[in-house]
């Protein structure tokens, strides 16, 4: 019997956005995902939100609720060129600013620049970090990352990505996960008077039920609920350690495994 993962509700495909710096269009920009039912992580600058151009911080939680807000370090510098000792305070500081904004833990971070090194890799896996975007702009991949500390989008939206959405749509084969992952700035919508693409793909990918609409953190956090997952040896039962769901193809059949219980079948 055939056992596999799947994300919640029995799905095999899981949408997710990423825009950075938290700069004023990101208010339009959330408007259009609320309005179509997708979610995505934004990525901010704490030091930087006194600039006009910026989101100011007492709008932080209430604009952003409902998706994540994830690291951008304080000030945006090009960190492959900095002492690691910077580096770590660049990341510290943005965290703890963040989180006294949203009040939860802030544990995402794209590359700023996309500047990055295995030392950086290794040094923010030790200050909380669960995973970091790069600035690939078109990777093409639907798939999960390999390496979460070195997350590569399927493509910057100004990268064929009606393209990607036609064929991430178009898949239909359950066996496998697909991930589609979109990364920009919500300025470059301003800046290239293209709002149209992404209300156009927006709409495009609205209320599909094979789709899982969700945050960067929230597809790492479950597929590590997954990973915890515990099988007996003859695949006849499986315990879920986790306090979270895991949702899993057994057979024809697609199981809910409620954390902490033991399921059979």
């Amino acid at each position: 019997m055939q056992i596999y993962y799947c994300f919640p509700g029995g799905k095999s495909k899981v949408l997710t956005m990423s825009y950075d710096d938290g700069k004023l269009p990101d208010e339009r920009l959330l408007k259009i995902f609320n309005q179509n039912g997708i979610k995505g992580t934004f990525n901010l600058n704490y030091g930087m939100m006194d600039r006009p151009e910026r989101i100011d911080r007492e709008k932080i939680k209430e604009l952003y609720a409902g998706h994540e807000v994830a690291t951008h370090t304080m000030s945006h510098p090009t960190i492959a060129r900095c002492p690691l000792s910077m580096v770590a305070e660049e990341l510290l500081e943005d965290r703890k600013g963040l989180e006294s904004l949203v009040g939860y833990p802030v544990r995402g971070h794209a590359y700023p620049n996309g500047s990055y090194s295995d030392d950086i890799k290794k040094l923010f896996g030790t200050l909380g970090v669960a995973y970091a975007r790069t600035a690939c702009f078109e990777s093409g991949s639907l798939e999960l990352p390999e390496d979460p500390l070195a997350w590569n989008g399927t493509c910057h939206h100004n990268y064929n990505l009606m393209k990607y959405a036609r064929e991430f749509a178009e898949f239909h084969k359950p066996q496998y996960l697909k991930c589609l992952y979109v990364w920009g700035h919500s300025s470059d919508f301003e800046r290239d008077h293209n709002w149209d693409l992404i209300e156009d793909f927006c709409a495009f990918m609205h209320g599909r039920e094979d789709i899982w609409y969700a945050s960067n953190i929230e597809i790492v956090d479950y597929m590590q609920v997954c990973r915890n997952l515990q099988f007996g040896a003859a695949g006849d039962f499986v315990y879920n350690p986790s306090a979270a769901s895991a949702w899993l193809k057994v057979g024809e059949d697609v199981i809910e495994v409620r954390g902490g219980t033991l399921v059979r079948w």
